[in-house]
């Protein structure tokens, strides 16, 4: 396999950055002062180019990309291949995957594909068409995928919730969501 990379970089208006910036711990978030916690844990949103090419081929899918209005277009990378807690190095920066992305109707009819959240743990320069290189995998039982399939699809499984809900690398949103649901609401 490739090492992953991200392709192509896109602003919260859905700009394409094409030379280096600065990414710094917000990322691409915009502020929230109800959820000043929870922000930094969806500072990037990031989803596989290689959905947009199996949702429709008559598009080039490298045109698609940003559809999704995600930060980072990837590469090499799905929900099965990213887990909570991945540490990665982009340029002079360090993030961490969170959490899942946000899921519709539509996802759930498409096998919950959904990208995923990083929090930025140190700041620095990022750009385009680079390598992520996974620095650490904590988590290595907690996929994107696996984390989607307790949420969604195994709802009763209280024993998996539980065990989800203590990952610390887990987003706040997520973590809240299991407690709620472990506590039988």
């Amino acid at each position: 396999m490739e090492e992953p990379f991200v392709h192509r970089i896109f602003n919260q208006k859905q700009n394409e950055i094409k030379k280096a910036m600065f990414l710094s711990r917000l990322g691409f978030a915009k502020e929230n002062p109800e959820k000043k916690k929870a922000i930094f844990d969806k500072s990037i949103f990031a989803f596989p180019i290689k959905h947009y090419n199996e949702a429709d081929t008559d598009k080039l899918f490298t045109e698609r990309a940003g559809e999704k209005k995600e930060n980072f277009s990837v590469l090499e990378m799905d929900e099965y291949s990213v887990f909570i807690g991945d540490i990665y190095q982009i340029g002079k920066a360090t993030i961490q995957v969170s959490q899942p992305g946000k899921v519709s109707q539509r996802e759930m009819e498409n096998g919950l594909k959904t990208g995923w959240y990083f929090r930025v743990l140190e700041e620095g320069k990022i750009q385009p068409e680079k390598d992520l290189q996974l620095i650490e995998r904590p988590n290595p039982q907690w996929s994107i995928a696996s984390c989607n399939e307790i949420m969604y699809l195994d709802r009763d499984n209280l024993w998996s919730a539980d065990e989800l809900f203590h990952c610390t690398d887990l987003g706040i949103i997520w973590r809240k969501a299991l407690r709620k649901r472990l506590r039988g609401f």
